[in-house]
């Protein structure tokens, strides 16, 4: 069976069995909060099976061709075979990598937070190219997306931006990019056509609903308005529909300006703030020194998880991992999946225990 000992196949087949029983019996949706739990618990578990079995299939697929072809039967030719197998392959890869997402919150959206490091406008050119390099990224992967602040920066480039990415396992995904990008370059900015090194820092959060044991109190905040900066137009220029909140107790402090309406701004940084208490949460019960915070200051040479070199050679380079391409080109158009498959691996070893909460004691 492929790779079915990854996620225990008939212990979720039969825990399916379980679910649809009870979802079944009288009285199910007498409780209204308990319902939804079981139908969540059912909708994950049918989803690895489903993924499970279109691999499957796709691997007889794959075989009835191979046979075919060489019979002569058919009218298929090699190049379509190669093209079932790169198809087949994909599927296989990205069910392998399900398998290896394990942690508490790796089925969650995810929020990622870009921000420009050293290096002045080539390093907010830099954080726009990530973005784009993302979003392209999440739009291979069928998630979906809502830019909830997005601050442009005076000649080229971001300021910041902040993105919701929802869909399975985002979270669990997304947090391979949590690091800092450096890139190599003949700047564009440069009239003297020089070479040019900017960094950029990626932060990713598990998307949550509520903090354990942290209450957010109306009086912890500070809600600051103020007008964006970012496009909309005359209604941007005279309404002040940006919001800042400050959460007193943590100091952590959030933006949000990528909507007209105050009230939907207010909404969007309430759920980035809500998330990076939930990181914060998660990194004092770890009592670590390396947690995602603490890296913030260090948006600089010698702490890049990734290189993206495009003068005087092409290539990007994951420092954790040693895996590197010198198809740049395809990088930046959003084809992450072997950095990502590469980071899971060493995780499913131990290898990042403690920064993501993958060890022994979490299981």
């Amino acid at each position: 069976m492929i790779c079915g000992g990854l996620f225990d196949l008939e212990r979720r087949e039969s825990e399916i069995a379980k679910l649809d029983q009870l979802s079944a019996a009288g009285g199910f949706w007498d409780d209204q909060q308990e319902a939804q739990k079981v139908l969540k618990q059912l909708s994950e578990h049918r989803s690895w099976v489903d993924a499970y079995r279109k691999v499957e299939k796709g691997l007889g697929d794959l075989e009835a061709l191979s046979e075919l072809l060489s019979t002569g039967d058919g009218g298929f030719s090699e190049s379509e075979l190669d093209d079932e197998h790169r198809r087949f392959m994909r599927e296989l890869e990205t069910l392998e990598m399900r398998a290896m997402l394990t942690g508490r919150d790796d089925e969650r959206n995810a929020i990622v937070h870009i921000h420009p490091g050293a290096g002045g406008t080539e390093s907010n050119d830099w954080a726009q190219m990530l973005m784009r390099m993302y979003l392209r990224w999440f739009e291979s992967r069928g998630w979906k997306t809502d830019l909830l602040d997005f601050e442009p920066a005076e000649e080229a480039g971001i300021r910041a931006a902040t993105i919701e990415v929802i869909g399975e396992f985002a979270y669990g995904f997304c947090k391979a990019e949590t690091g800092v990008h450096r890139l190599v370059r003949i700047s564009p900015f440069d009239a003297n056509a020089r070479r040019h090194t900017s960094f950029a820092s990626v932060f990713v959060y598990p998307e949550v609903d509520v903090v354990p044991e942290v209450e957010i109190k109306p009086d912890d905040l500070k809600v600051d308005t103020y007008r964006s900066s970012g496009a909309g137009g005359q209604h941007v220029n005279r309404t002040e529909s940006a919001i800042r909140i400050t959460h007193l107790p943590s100091g952590i402090v959030v933006t949000c300006q990528s909507e007209r309406s105050q009230h939907r701004n207010r909404d969007s940084a309430m759920k980035v703030l809500t998330a990076r208490l939930y990181q914060k949460w998660l990194d004092d019960q770890r009592a670590i020194n390396d947690a995602i915070e603490d890296t913030k200051s260090d948006i600089a040479w010698g702490h890049q998880i990734r290189s993206y070199v495009f003068m005087p050679y092409q290539m990007v380079k994951d420092h954790r991992t040693n895996v590197e391409t010198s198809n740049i080109q395809k990088v930046m158009d959003g084809d992450l999946d072997d950095f990502v498959r590469a980071y899971l691996l060493l995780g499913a070893q131990g290898k990042f225990a403690r920064s993501h909460g993958m060890a022994k004691n979490e299981k």
